[in-house]
């Protein structure tokens, strides 16, 4: 073979394959075709005169407007399904659907690789799943739940024993009695927790976030969850920013307190820009102890410059109080307290002025003992100022514990100056310098080698002290 019919073969063996698919999809085409036959193909053709009178007309085509009509709204209905079906909590995986729900309030369940199992599985309720193992291991949990309630039953009648026999006929009277009852009751709620701690139906509802933070259990595993990174890194920060002792001479968090700024959640001691805090913020604050109560709210700003005094002061930018919170109430957005029986010193926007230092605002949560009611009147009266701001005298003239704290920082940037103008607060225009301090040490005699040969005597080796730093180049 030559070599022109080498190259030539595959060219004429693709052409050859090419005919023989036109013909077969022609032969697949005329052989599922509903048309008539054509005229030359040796059909008569049909008596159009006798057809059109023995069977009727077909109607007519609908128009092809209202078609195209019913194909975009079979697709918008598709597209609206499918939507739909993203913006499930429960099986989405799409990123911006993840975004949507979390901006919507309703945050995804779980994680993404769960949502993606659940969509595809056969939707198996969790407890019917069939793995034998697991299924021993549930029977085993069930008689340790069962034993359980069997000793909270004795606990809870022990207690009801106790409160129906009269103070005189125990030993140690009402005191002991008291004592007694107290001892009786923590137990009974660290049984309650024990009873369902190792249920895996538990721990799956309150990783999904669907438990009800009124059962000592949820509670009890969201301090735990808390009480790992959150709580150190909180921690760190009070002693990092030394927020003890300049604000409260000791203070230790038993509440989460965090912190978001236009849908934006701030990581404590993060800097903010001047826009991002220009707002008041919306807090969430998870307390851990069942019951409602009521809590103060106060934002200090602890680095305000004083040039007068070459110092630092004070300055309340937020102040309300009566706020209820509980363990399934934790949202409190400072923006949508009641203006007279709760706000005493409306926002400020966090700013600070050009030159001076990062300022420190602190967020302190304090509950009102025993559930009583501060006179807003009075707050306003005595903070309404803003400047100089204590608040461990805020905490002793009332009766107010403070339980948790969130931090958060601001620079000055290009838009405080309109912050500022917009708040009218006066200032923009001032800039800090730092002030050079002099040595009050008068002049050192010169030592060393090149003080020992700055005589004639060695004016040959000057040449190699010319670029030594602090010589004096003129001899």
């Amino acid at each position: 073979m030559s070599s022109c019919q080498r190259v030539a073969r595959p060219l004429l063996q693709s052409i050859h394959q090419h005919s023989l698919l036109l013909q077969t999809s022609t032969t697949f085409t005329r052989s599922f075709s509903s048309t008539p036959a054509r005229h030359d193909e040796g059909t008569p053709p049909p008596d159009t005169t006798t057809t059109s009178a023995t069977s009727p007309s077909p109607p007519p085509p609908p128009p092809s407007s209202s078609i195209n009509q019913l194909e975009a709204a079979a697709a918008e209905a598709t597209k609206l399904r499918m939507q739909e079906r993203l913006l499930d909590p429960n099986t989405t995986t799409a990123h911006w659907a993840e975004r949507k729900l979390m901006r919507t309030g309703t945050p995804p369940v779980g994680s993404r690789r769960r949502r993606a199992a659940i969509r595809s599985s056969q939707n198996v309720p969790f407890e019917q799943l069939p793995y034998q193992c697991f299924q021993e291991a549930r029977k085993i949990l069930q008689q340790d739940r069962q034993e359980k309630l069997e000793a909270l039953a004795k606990e809870l009648a022990k207690i009801k024993r106790i409160e129906e026999t009269p103070a005189d006929q125990l030993p140690g009277g009402q005191r002991k009695k008291d004592l007694r009852l107290q001892s009786l009751r923590k137990y009974v709620e660290e049984l309650k927790i024990l009873v369902d701690i190792n249920d895996p139906i538990v721990k799956r509802r309150f990783e999904d976030g669907l438990g009800d933070m009124n059962k000592p259990i949820y509670r009890h595993l969201a301090e735990q969850k808390w009480r790992g990174l959150p709580y150190r890194v909180i921690t760190q920060r009070i002693e990092q920013l030394h927020i003890v002792p300049d604000v409260l001479p000791k203070f230790d968090p038993v509440a989460d307190v965090q912190l978001h700024f236009r849908r934006k959640k701030v990581e404590p001691g993060e800097i903010l820009n001047s826009r991002v805090s220009e707002v008041s913020p919306r807090l969430k604050v998870q307390v851990f102890n069942a019951g409602k109560r009521l809590v103060s709210v106060a934002v200090v700003d602890l680095d305000v410059p004083n040039a007068e005094t070459d110092s630092f002061d004070r300055r309340c930018h937020y102040l309300a109080a009566n706020i209820p919170i509980g363990p399934d109430q934790p949202s409190l957005p400072l923006g949508k307290v009641d203006k007279e029986t709760q706000l005493a010193v409306p926002w400020l926007p966090a700013f600070s002025q050009m030159g001076a230092p990062y300022h420190r605002l602190v967020v302190f949560v304090l509950e009102q003992k025993d559930g009583a009611t501060l006179d807003i009147a009075k707050l306003r009266e005595l903070y309404s100022a803003r400047d100089g701001f204590s608040l461990k005298s805020f905490q002793d003239k009332f009766p107010l514990k403070a339980v948790g704290v969130n931090i958060f920082r601001t620079i000055w940037d290009e838009n405080t100056a309109g912050v500022m103008e917009r708040a009218g607060v006066p200032g923009a225009d001032i800039q800090f310098k730092f002030k050079r301090v002099y040595s009050l040490k008068g002049p050192q005699k010169a030592r060393g080698w090149e003080a020992k040969r700055s005589k004639p005597k060695y004016k040959s080796l000057w040449k190699y002290s010319k670029r030594i730093h602090g010589m004096n180049r003129r001899r």
